[in-house]
């Protein structure tokens, strides 16, 4: 048996608004039975969809649904970080620099002082950024 690493992946949890049912064109369960309304919905090719599921967008535009107790247990958000330190993190890959080396030159006092001690403070968070990405903190 293999084990595989989740990639990030964009998704939405659904609310139930007429606004996620268009964006998403979403299937009444009434309209395909040919009767009224009916306050089930359908995911195209996916199934049922309740209030509180999300709604994962893959690369090529595909949509699926995943129940929201499974989403908790297989996904997080990815971290939000300053400016300053995705700088950081930019350059160094830019640069082709691994993640030890920028964990060595925090320690040196290569960057400034204020990234050196966010990434101190944070090392296991700015480990995750590095490997699976990150959100840039927005300004204040």
């Amino acid at each position: 048996m293999k084990f595989y690493r989740k990639q990030p992946i964009e998704a939405e949890q659904f609310d139930g608004s007429d606004e996620m049912v268009d964006k998403y064109e979403l299937i009444d369960a009434g309209t395909m039975l040919g009767t009224h309304h009916s306050p089930e919905l359908y995911l195209t090719g996916s199934g049922k969809l309740c209030v509180g599921d999300w709604i994962a967008t893959g690369v090529n535009g595909d949509h699926w649904s995943i129940k929201n107790d499974v989403f908790k247990k297989t996904y997080t958000e990815l971290p939000v970080i300053p400016e300053n330190v995705a700088y950081v993190i930019k350059q160094a890959k830019k640069g082709d620099y691994k993640l030890g080396w920028v964990f060595y030159a925090t320690y040196s006092g290569i960057w400034r002082v204020s990234v050196g001690n966010w990434i101190r403070t944070h090392a296991d968070i700015f480990a995750r950024t590095w490997l699976d990405g990150y959100r840039v903190e927005e300004e204040k």
